[in-house]
């Protein structure tokens, strides 16, 4: 199947992409020794997972789910952290997990004997509270009052017996330079438990795949902790597996006219792209412009009742029509993962585009898969 012969709304991820990040990765891997797990909470999309493997050291887990999914479908390093664990899952979790990440003391004390006695290493997330985002507080687990991580002035050295390493994540979608920041904040707060402990892990929200990211300086943070320290460094991006390694095909269904062109889709921002909402942003689509940059201008929406299920505007050589395909970029994260069925939308179908220029769909839903979720 060729990619203009896919059914629409479909995701496409492309092998290719897929393994070009990889390649970056695994190259910081190789040149620092560090060790760098896929965040499945950005991308759990399992028939990759052995390509994955190939050049990561595995993955991480945000509950019980990911963290059998890690284990069953990649089968190498599997970590974990959660705010808190629920009693009738953590003996599981610490069954099929290699690394038990804990948010506060209190999880700590509670289950900490649990994971030493199975061999497990124990963790604890620390809360260097040094925001590096601008008006994204949603994604910020440093802002004001955040649920994320111990922070100094609640920090009991006297409680880290079997602790053997750290962990914090305070980045999203950023460079290496507010990683710098951080890891002062983090030396000035928590440097004097450092030398105390085995491994030091900096969470996600690295952009490392990105083209403007400062490699250089993101392998010099590693072996600061590396040399002045003597710790082992985990980092654990999500979206720089898929950056830019994803398409979401969409047809037009409609065109109408209310104080501008509007062009309805079969697809959602609500259901299927809902960081668009949340964030927001303006995804990227091929072919198409700023508002004004091109002759013809549209307001992109989906099927949903949702006021508010506007992807954006966007402007085109010609005039949209029903029939008409757009191929949004950007689209292998956190989409896929955030899906809904609301106002019984269908789920996209999923495909592969393999490394030959063929398509392969590899998921399909259907009404079923509505039913269920609420049966």
């Amino acid at each position: 199947m060729r990619f203009e012969e896919l059914p629409t709304p479909c995701y496409v991820v492309d092998e290719a992409l897929i393994e070009r990040n990889l390649k970056i990765l695994n190259g910081v891997m190789e040149r620092t020794g560090c060790k760098i797990v896929l965040a499945q909470k950005a991308f759990s999309m399992s028939s990759m997972y052995p390509l994955i493997g190939e050049y990561l050291s595995g993955t991480t887990a945000s509950g019980l789910f990911e963290a059998r999914l890690g284990h069953e479908e990649m089968g190498k390093e599997n970590h974990v952290f959660a705010p808190a664990y629920r009693e009738d899952e953590i003996d599981e979790i610490i069954s099929i997990c290699d690394h038990i990440i804990f948010n506060s003391f209190s999880q700590l004390e509670k289950y900490k004997d649990k994971a030493l006695a199975a061999g497990r290493k124990v963790g604890l997330r620390i809360n260097p509270e040094c925001s590096t985002q601008e008006g994204h507080e949603i994604y910020d687990p440093c802002s004001p009052g955040s649920r994320f991580g111990v922070t100094k002035e609640n920090f009991r050295g006297e409680l880290l017996d079997g602790v053997s390493g750290l962990h914090f994540h305070t980045l999203c979608q950023q460079n290496s330079d507010d990683l710098e920041t951080t890891l002062n904040a983090v030396e000035e707060k928590f440097g004097e438990w450092l030398p105390k402990m085995e491994w030091i892990n900096f969470g996600g929200g690295h952009h490392i795949t990105r083209e403007d990211y400062d490699i250089p300086r993101l392998e010099a943070c590693i072996r600061r902790m590396q040399e002045n320290y003597g710790l082992k460094v985990y980092l654990e991006p999500g979206e720089a597996v898929a950056l830019n390694a994803g398409y979401l095909i969409t047809t037009v269904l409609d065109t109408h006219v209310n104080g501008m062109d509007i062009a309805i889709l079969d697809t959602s921002a609500s259901c299927h792209m809902p960081d668009v909402l949340e964030m927001p942003y303006r995804p990227p689509l091929f072919g198409s412009g700023e508002t004004g940059e091109k002759p013809f201008t549209y307001r992109l929406g989906g099927q949903t009742c949702l006021a508010g299920d506007v992807i954006g505007d966007y402007s085109f050589d010609e005039p949209l029509k029903a029939g008409d395909r757009l191929v949004f970029g950007d689209m292998a994260i956190y989409s896929m993962v955030k899906n809904t069925t609301f106002n019984g939308m269908g789920l996209p179908s999923i495909a592969v585009k393999g490394t030959d220029g063929d398509c392969r769909v590899v998921q399909k839903f259907g009404y079923e898969d509505f039913k269920m979720r609420l049966a």
